[in-house]
């Protein structure tokens, strides 16, 4: 019951002797969050500022016992949430002011109200509630006993009903086993006289075998004897081919010995050709007998006339006439020397399909690398017969996949180089590469 301490006569001082009935605490905790959204961060006790962006039912589900504890021992935050109930339910608030709850509200509702406002006489009023609460529960549970003594009763009735049924059809099946097992001694009578004649006829079955394996045995005894002459047959015929092949291999020998004797003849005859014209020792080599220059003979203006110009296209071909030859292509510093005035897309298809065309003619090895920075979007293109494409890298030049290209040949190899880019031909040719200009290749392709 209620403890009054001296305090003021607003009800403050009394004190809650009992816990709170959890029809009343849920309500309290309902009346605290419906609050709780209305107050600043700052008005708010610090154990509650975590659920300030909770929505009004994520609070009640998580911060329910930290906020019947905070209403319990804060005054200050139990006052701020009692305004707040004023301002939302101000007739009950006003009703228990006056210390006339509504008789047709709620008792829960009423309970919790002076829980939160503390009015004269709250103690009572949550007393009253959970001794209400009791005697509904009590009451429904006496109501849901009864329900189920009902329901119990109804269900041994039908339990008794179906334990006839489930008799009588017992008793049904019990005489159908009882015709069935009838039937089935008939039937069993029936199978022994048929074992009886299966067993006669066994008997009958085992003489005819013994009577097929006494033929058999006869049979296999005749088919031993033939099959042991004809092994005797094949005896003699084998040995009669190995004599015919020993014949064959003593014929073969007799005539490699006249051809070994004939072959001997003749080396001798040679032989003795040989001492017979005693011919002197060769000195002088049939290519010495050529009318031609020697060396140190021939000036310096002789032999510039006679080699070939740097922008000749001949020295391409000489070059692409070497074994294994590798052409690598400058391709835009070629298009762009050629025909510069056309796309790009055309400018490549073009270099590409003369380049085709000339690694069929020469059987040499071309690789053809544009720079890949000049490009907006990836090329989607097929390499022609006899040429590899290659761009370069996002952050890579051409210039620079050129030289990683002719550092990757092995050295001897021929690599030439189809550029008039100065620095990729300087670079190329330190590395064992030999450059051409991009318009010997252009006058060569055309």
């Amino acid at each position: 019951m209620a403890q009054t301490a001296s305090g003021p006569g607003d009800g403050t001082a009394e004190v809650l002797d009992r816990p709170l009935p959890d029809g009343v605490r849920r309500r309290v905790v309902q009346i605290v969050s419906d609050g709780f959204g209305t107050l600043t961060v700052t008005e708010l006790p610090a154990q509650l500022r975590q659920y300030a962006r909770f929505t009004p039912t994520r609070r009640a589900k998580f911060a329910g016992n930290a906020m019947a504890a905070a209403l319990e021992t804060d005054t200050l935050f139990r006052q701020r949430i009692g305004e707040k109930f004023r301002e939302a339910q101000p007739e009950l608030a006003g009703a228990l002011d006056s210390g006339a709850p509504p008789p047709a509200a709620d008792p829960l509702d009423v309970a919790a109200a002076a829980y939160v406002l503390r009015p004269a006489g709250w103690v009572k009023l949550v007393t009253a509630a959970g001794e209400e609460v009791q005697r509904a529960d009590a009451e429904r549970a006496d109501e849901e006993s009864r329900a189920e003594l009902d329901r119990l009763r109804e269900e041994v009735a039908r339990a008794r009903e179906h334990t006839r049924a489930e008799a009588e059809r017992l008793r049904a099946e019990l005489d159908a086993a009882k015709r069935e097992g009838e039937a089935l001694h008939r039937k069993l009578r029936a199978a022994l006289s048929d074992v009886r004649r299966g067993e006669a006829a066994l008997r009958k079955a085992h003489a005819d075998a013994e009577t097929a394996r006494t033929e058999g045995q006869a049979q296999l005894s005749a088919a031993e004897s033939e099959s042991r002459r004809l092994k005797a047959r094949l005896g003699e015929s084998e040995a009669a081919l190995e004599a015919a092949r020993r014949a064959a291999r003593e014929g073969r020998s007799v005539e490699d010995m006249r051809v070994r004797l004939l072959l001997d003849t003749l080396l001798d005859a040679t032989q003795g050709l040989r001492r017979e014209l005693a011919l002197p020792p060769v000195s002088v080599r049939p290519a010495e007998t050529v009318d031609a220059v020697e060396p140190g003979r021939m000036t310096p203006k002789d032999i510039a006339a006679r080699a070939l110009s740097e922008h000749d296209p001949a020295i391409l071909d000489q070059l692409l006439e070497l074994p294994q030859a590798h052409l690598v292509v400058d391709g835009y510093n070629v298009t762009k020397t050629g025909y510069p005035q056309m796309p790009l897309e055309k400018q490549r298809l073009r270099l590409l399909g003369q380049l085709s065309a000339l690694a069929g003619r020469t059987r040499a090895e071309v690789t053809c690398v544009f720079d890949g920075a000049e490009l907006a979007a990836p090329v989607l293109l097929a390499p022609p017969r006899g040429v590899r494409v290659l761009f370069s890298k996002p952050g890579v030049t051409a210039d620079e996949l050129i030289r990683q290209l002719v550092r990757a040949e092995p050295p001897g190899r021929p690599v030439i180089v189809a550029s008039t880019d100065r620095e990729v031909a300087d670079g190329v040719a330190r590395a064992g590469a030999r450059p051409v200009a991009s318009a010997v290749l252009l006058k060569r392709l055309t």
